[in-house]
């Protein structure tokens, strides 16, 4: 049996999360905060309703979409208002892992062929909402999609029995057994909807119902129990934890057998508090929680390195990191992070935007706007054409620095961070 997926969706209305493809009641007014907490949930990705009803209206669904898709810790499926080959385009560039085509369209049978000889059906599913439209559409479903999405789950058998692909019905609240029923079809790949939003806190317990019953789901697993642990004289182990983008140390704290299987089990770090003499889990008071990426113990097998999603500060005092008190930096003057380079200079240069300086060259570019700007960024190109003819290399060494400065004052100008340059980077 595959193992089968969990998806929360988010319906997106005038860049608010609305209950449902026909329900507009507000859910939230930052879709962006809700998809980081989905994606930071144990879902298996997370499936995005554009419900835009105009062009100028879809365009800026879009650049909320490009948020959800670097917020969310998981895959982003994006679906609604695709009408053309372009518009497919445009949910992948923006991140989407895969793009959802509703069959009801009527040329749609056209475009979906389209669009997989385009894009690969990998990154395709398709959008039905009951037995005569997958009958209508079966010979495409196996060759040019990846999964059919079921918007009408009163059928979900006979389509199940019908589509060569795996299928994921929109599913309301339903009861355990049903669900467990249901999930046990061979074609149902998982579920979507509203019954996993609603549930989006108990989907590790949800899960351990379903392989309990002999459903795969995918699982945060250990290669390593308790016992294989070297334990300190109060019989836990320490944790180091580190912002997993960033490498960031942010703080130590210990763990007892509980903590650390309940870690396993939740997704959420959870440590021993021994001053208090009881299990707490980072963030239950405060919201700022630690979602669990990875875990790694030390050669020794006494120290375990966490890297987590941080919400919010680490550090009780409300600092990112636990760790700001220096007590000695022997580093040169002239020392520096090479992994840093381009966030340091960056920062400088949207403190120039920020807080303009009397004689800044870098405020010069940004009051001539962006033609100068442009032109600029445009000369240093050329610039580092003429010396890559030069043999001597140090010559375009220093072209391609001129040029990298004046990128990310067009950078700052246009409101692009180093971030969405590596996420996007990252995707390639």
């Amino acid at each position: 049996m595959s193992v089968k997926k969990f998806i929360p969706c988010i319906y997106l209305y005038q860049k608010r999360a609305v209950k449902g493809l026909t329900d507009q009641t507000e859910v939230s007014l930052d879709p962006v905060a809700l998809a980081r907490e989905y994606g930071n949930s144990k879902c298996d990705g997370l499936l995005v309703f554009d419900l835009s009803s105009g062009d100028q209206e879809h365009e800026e669904a879009l650049d909320v979409l490009k948020e959800i898709c670097t917020a969310a810790a998981v895959p982003v499926i994006g679906a609604g208002h695709i009408r053309r080959l372009e518009d497919v385009k445009k949910l992948l560039y923006a991140g989407c892992r895969q793009a959802v085509l509703d069959l009801a369209g009527q040329d749609n049978g056209e475009l979906l062929k389209e669009a997989s000889l385009r894009f690969g059906s990998d990154r395709l599913l398709a959008q039905a909402d009951g037995k005569e439209t997958v009958e209508e559409y079966s010979a495409l479903l196996g060759q040019y999609v990846s999964a059919l999405l079921l918007t009408k789950s009163d059928s979900v058998r006979s389509v199940a029995g019908i589509s060569p692909v795996p299928v994921l019905p929109m599913l309301p609240e339903i009861s355990l057994d049903k669900l467990i029923e249901m999930l046990k079809i061979e074609k149902i790949g998982g579920i979507a909807g509203k019954l996993v939003n609603s549930n989006i806190k108990e989907l590790g317990a949800l899960k351990k119902l379903c392989r309990e019953n002999g459903i795969e789901t995918a699982a945060f697993s250990a290669a390593f129990g308790w016992k294989d642990f070297k334990l300190n004289s109060d019989g836990m182990i320490p944790v180091i934890v580190q912002d997993y983008k960033t490498g960031e140390v942010l703080m130590q704290a210990y763990m007892n057998q509980e903590a650390y299987e309940t870690t396993l089990r939740t997704g959420r770090m959870t440590y021993y508090s021994r001053s208090r003499k009881e299990l707490w889990i980072k963030g239950e008071t405060s919201g700022h929680y630690q979602y669990v990426k990875s875990l790694y113990a030390d050669c020794d097998m006494d120290t375990i390195l966490a890297r987590v999603a941080q919400i919010g500060a680490a550090c009780h005092t409300g600092s990112r990191s636990c760790f700001f008190h220096e007590i000695s930096n022997a580093q040169e003057e002239d020392g520096y992070n090479p992994a840093k380079v381009f966030e340091d200079v960056f920062s400088v240069i949207l403190d120039r935007k920020e807080h303009p300086r009397e004689g800044s060259y870098t405020n010069y570019l940004f009051d001539k706007g962006i033609d100068k700007i442009l032109k600029k960024l445009g000369e240093e190109a050329t610039e580092i054409v003429i010396a890559a003819k030069n043999p001597n290399s140090n010559e375009i060494k220093y072209e391609i620095c001129d040029f990298l400065y004046h990128m990310m004052v067009l950078m700052a100008e246009k409101g692009v961070t180093w971030e969405e340059i590596m996420e996007e980077l990252a995707k390639r």
